[in-house]
């Protein structure tokens, strides 16, 4: 069957298996014809173009918005059904936020998404990413945790494995660069604080705010988790540089060692517990 094509780049003419007195529009009905619409062939008020230029795109749905850049569908599908198998193509979150989880080869894999398409997905994504990054670094804190959190929370919360960021600030908290430590399977044990040390300081760094996330989404830290925040506040003090804090992303929420006053007990000597008892001194 030929595809078509409309001027706003919507295509496909669908083969059905229903009867062929009968035509499917793009909410799923069916109606005469025994063919699926085309995007020209459907009411105006059912076509994503001519109802964001009627109503803005704060009225589109996802599936909308997503066909809106895909722009065409292909043999088989309009562009509106292809928006709604990508939103439904992770297997453990559905929607917007399903997308943040699928690679380049998951796109790939459905009928219809070629290489360019596919990036096309996830260039939106980063640029959301981005977006919404600048929008918390315009008014950001670094000396706040909550700011702090906020503008890493997009980019560490859908990492499906550990990824640890060391921020790197001058004498009035101010961002200098935040290079990545590790990626992938990491274990907090071996995080090096040599290694984070020599970076700080080849940044002139005066402050410096470790943070990393937690796949499972819970952020409660883990003994290792203790242990890393310790070392690297101890070895900070030797060469001059302060350990602010130390955040653990999780899925909407985090924990802030500060917050949590575990910097406190290194205030006065006779306060001082070691890690190897409780690692929260209580």
């Amino acid at each position: 069957m030929k595809k078509i094509s409309d001027e706003a780049g919507f295509s496909g003419r669908i083969h059905t298996s229903e009867p062929h007195d009968c035509e499917r529009n793009a909410s799923g009905q069916i109606s005469p014809g025994g063919r699926m619409a085309r995007m020209k062939e459907l009411p105006d008020q059912s076509r994503p173009y001519e109802k964001a230029l009627r109503m803005g795109t704060g009225a589109l749905t996802d599936a909308e918005l997503l066909s809106i850049i895909l722009r065409s569908g292909t043999k088989g599908k309009n562009s509106l059904q292809l928006a709604e198998e990508i939103l439904d193509l992770c297997k453990f979150r559905n929607g917007l936020l399903g997308i943040c989880h699928l690679t380049l080869p998951d796109l790939m894999s459905l009928d219809g998404i070629g290489v360019v398409k596919a990036l096309q997905i996830l260039c939106v994504r980063e640029l959301s990413r981005r977006i919404a990054q600048m929008n918390t670094s315009s008014s950001l804190c670094f000396d706040r945790p909550d700011t702090v959190a906020q503008y890493f929370m997009e980019e560490m919360r859908h990492q499906e494995t550990e990824k640890v960021i060391c921020v790197m600030l001058d004498s009035r908290m101010q961002r200098i660069a935040s290079p990545e430590i590790s990626s992938g399977t990491v274990n907090m044990s071996l995080v090096s604080p040599r290694e984070i040390l020599q970076k700080a300081l080849s940044y002139h760094a005066l402050h410096l705010i470790l943070i990393h996330n937690h796949p499972s989404g819970n952020p409660a830290p883990s003994r290792e988790d203790y242990q890393v925040t310790e070392n690297l506040y101890r070895a900070g003090g030797i060469v001059g540089i302060d350990l602010s804090d130390h955040i653990i992303i999780g899925d909407r929420t985090y924990f802030s060692f500060r917050d949590d006053g575990f910097f406190d007990r290194f205030a006065s000597p006779d306060k001082e517990q070691t890690a190897a008892g409780d690692p929260r001194g209580h």
